[in-house]
């Protein structure tokens, strides 16, 4: 599949600068949304680059770290599981993505967002399954992933007995049943598990 038609569409009409930006953490039970935001040379296509949840994780690290390389500028957000809580999951996406885009470097002539229209205050093109069909939204979105998945592998280290290293903080089953068992941490969105946890 060729996913670079997107950023030929903008070349094509002069602009210089396109970035793309993705979310990775929107569904978690605990931890961070992160948002990446990346600017790539159209003339240097790095081969393997797709939706990040179509690659080995192996794959991922080693793609992450080119990207970081020969981007023209890149930016990572982070919006915590406590302001998640408080404003919820799509205004903390919204304001996660805001922030990744005004972290770059350079100024982006215009941004290739994944997903649906959720107004952000940028000129934005908005796409479905973006991370497939949009090269630098595939890339942003690889950061995006191997940043979250390297945090959340970390805070493994602190709260040991949930296994956020294999899971990531999302909602599998063993995971569940910790929560169920010894209730949560301070990683952990109320608003996700109050249907199971209302303690």
């Amino acid at each position: 599949m060729d996913n670079s038609e997107y950023e030929r569409k903008y070349s094509a009409k002069g602009l210089k600068f396109i970035a793309g930006v993705d979310e990775v953490g929107r569904g978690p039970l605990a931890g961070p949304v992160v948002c990446a935001a990346v600017i790539m040379p159209t003339e240097d296509i790095i081969a393997g680059v797709t939706d990040s949840k179509k690659l080995s994780a192996k794959k991922r690290e080693e793609l992450a770290v080119i990207i970081r390389e020969k981007a023209i500028a890149c930016s990572v957000f982070e919006i915590s599981e406590k302001e998640i809580d408080e404003i919820n999951i799509l205004q903390a996406v919204k304001k996660c993505m805001t922030g990744a885009v005004a972290g770059l470097k350079v100024k982006p002539d215009i941004v290739l967002v994944d997903g649906l229209n959720i107004g952000l205050p940028f000129n934005a093109e908005y796409i479905i399954k973006g991370d497939l069909k949009s090269y630098t939204i595939g890339c942003a979105s690889i950061v995006a992933k191997v940043y979250r998945d390297n945090l959340m592998t970390e805070k493994a280290k602190e709260f040991p007995e949930y296994g956020f290293d294999k899971h990531k903080g999302y909602g599998t089953k063993a995971h569940i049943d910790r929560i169920k068992e010894i209730g949560p941490c301070s990683l952990h969105r109320k608003t996700f598990i109050k249907n199971f946890w209302a303690k």
